[in-house]
């Protein structure tokens, strides 16, 4: 990470400020990026935080979240300042918890003195993160060390995504009163800093009802929320799954329907627009595209489906967007395919972002490596520009020879034959003059482009649903 300015790293202004208003600590296990930010924006809410991870996986999603230059910059300012601090998971649950547990710190072998300096660790809660604990601590393992701490009194959130029932089975099992969950659905890709302390929606489950008042650094992020709701562990595990398993079927659904505007000469993005005046439909993830990628909507779909497997249910409707959604990243290509009647071998062709959503670097699941695919099996010389997930492309394809990462949109665009979109963000300008150059087709397989747009190329125009 790049050094950054204390102007560049002050906490959110409707927040505490100071960083070491708490003499309590934090204890954070996990590695993921929520993990990450959670640890951020607890210091900022004035906690000390100490986080517990694999520090080889530590080190590397905050690598791959280099994007993410306001959570990166305050990470880096809160490690300075000694606000968190990140060490060795120990092998064990327990071991983690003696420490705290033990008067005299100095008997203890669990973390390096470095660590802690001081002799005030308090815990305040403890957070886990399951699924980077599940490959280190076994479940039995953890919830008997937790069973058997002398500290009963103290919250365990859990967060985390699990088949239907798994957390609310883990929270029955510890016998403390105070576990709570928190599924991460309010966290954004590419702002999570800000989407944690502004959540969008705030949901909590509580294995002891109305309880939340014993999560008390976490207040002003309920206070904030723009929506909150608490309720009972499976219930906010099941409402968890069923809002990504609709916010997926949206989008299946618009992508479905986009096929048949294809055949009708109807533009998908008008309908799109038109259907989100409604009040009952509204307009999220009606946007027809190559479909949806990442970590979380994939994984609570697997998970569903895992769930109602072990239930004996059919979920057809489920398995219809799981397929729509992978046969459509591989859409573009074919209709590349029949733009040249199938005469592609060896071109080159251009392709502008790789990341699974505008504004991320992520590329799991995105249309651009079954796209790549596709295009080498041809020889086709492959020209990419992506400013965040450039790291990423470099270090998962760097032995493609047909593969070329470039430092701007438009460098080298005389050499290509057409240009494909996967992942634009519309803050981005595009320059439809320097386009218009090489009078060659766009495949735009995120609609980036608008009808004025559209109108103004001198080459044709190939989208989701909608064409020039």
């Amino acid at each position: 990470m790049g050094t950054a300015t204390n102007d560049q790293c002050m906490p959110y202004n409707g927040f505490a400020s100071n960083p070491l208003t708490s003499s309590n600590v934090c204890v954070l296990v996990g590695h993921s990026i929520e993990a990450i930010t959670s640890a951020v924006v607890l210091a900022s809410l004035g906690q000390r935080v100490h986080l517990y991870a694999d520090i080889d996986l530590l080190a590397q999603q905050i690598q791959q979240y280099s994007f993410e230059h306001h959570l990166q910059a305050l990470w880096q300012m809160y490690v300075q300042q000694r606000v968190i601090t990140s060490q060795a998971l120990p092998d064990s649950a327990e071991t983690l918890i003696q420490y705290y547990e033990t008067a005299n710190h100095g008997d203890s072998h669990v973390v390096s003195q470095s660590i802690h300096s001081d002799d005030q660790n308090k815990v305040a809660l403890y957070w886990l993160f399951l699924d980077s604990i599940k490959s280190a601590w076994t479940e039995d393992g953890w919830i008997r060390a937790f069973n058997q701490s002398h500290q009963q009194a103290l919250p365990v959130i859990m967060s985390g995504i699990k088949e239907l029932g798994a957390v609310s089975a883990l929270s029955e099992r510890l016998q403390r009163a105070w576990v709570y969950y928190i599924p991460f659905v309010f966290l954004q890709d590419g702002d999570a800093y800000n989407s944690m302390l502004n959540p969008a929606l705030w949901l909590l489950g509580e294995k002891t009802a109305d309880s939340n008042q014993h999560l008390e650094m976490l207040q002003p992020l309920m206070q904030h929320a723009r929506a909150a709701h608490h309720a009972d562990i499976a219930t906010i595990e099941f409402a968890r799954s069923s809002i990504m398993a609709m916010l997926a079927t949206r989008v299946s659904f618009m992508n479905e329907m986009s096929r048949l505007a294809d055949s009708q000469q109807v533009d998908i993005s008008q309908v799109s627009r038109i259907m989100g005046l409604d009040e009952r439909v509204g307009s999220s993830y009606l946007q027809a595209g190559w479909g949806f990628g990442g970590n979380t909507l994939p994984t609570e779909l697997a998970k569903l489906q895992q769930s109602s497997k072990m239930h004996s249910l059919d979920m057809p409707l489920l398995q219809s967007v799981v397929h729509i959604n992978e046969d459509q990243k591989e859409l573009i290509f074919r209709k590349f395919w029949q733009y040249f009647d199938g005469f592609i071998d060896n071109k080159t062709v251009m392709i502008w972002g790789g990341s699974y959503k505008a504004g991320s670097g992520r590329t799991a699941g995105s249309a651009i490596h079954p796209l790549l695919a596709l295009l080498w099996s041809y020889g086709i010389r492959t020209l990419v520009y992506s400013d965040k997930a450039q790291g990423e492309l470099a270090a998962l394809y760097e032995q493609q020879p047909l593969l070329e990462l470039i430092s701007s949109p438009y460098q080298r665009i005389n050499d290509a034959q057409a240009v494909f979109l996967i992942s634009w963000s519309p803050r981005d300008r595009l320059d439809i003059d320097k386009i218009n150059q090489q009078a060659m087709p766009v495949f735009d397989a995120q609609n980036t482009f608008t009808r004025s747009q559209i109108e103004r190329l001198v080459g044709d125009y190939v989208g989701i649903g909608r064409s020039k």
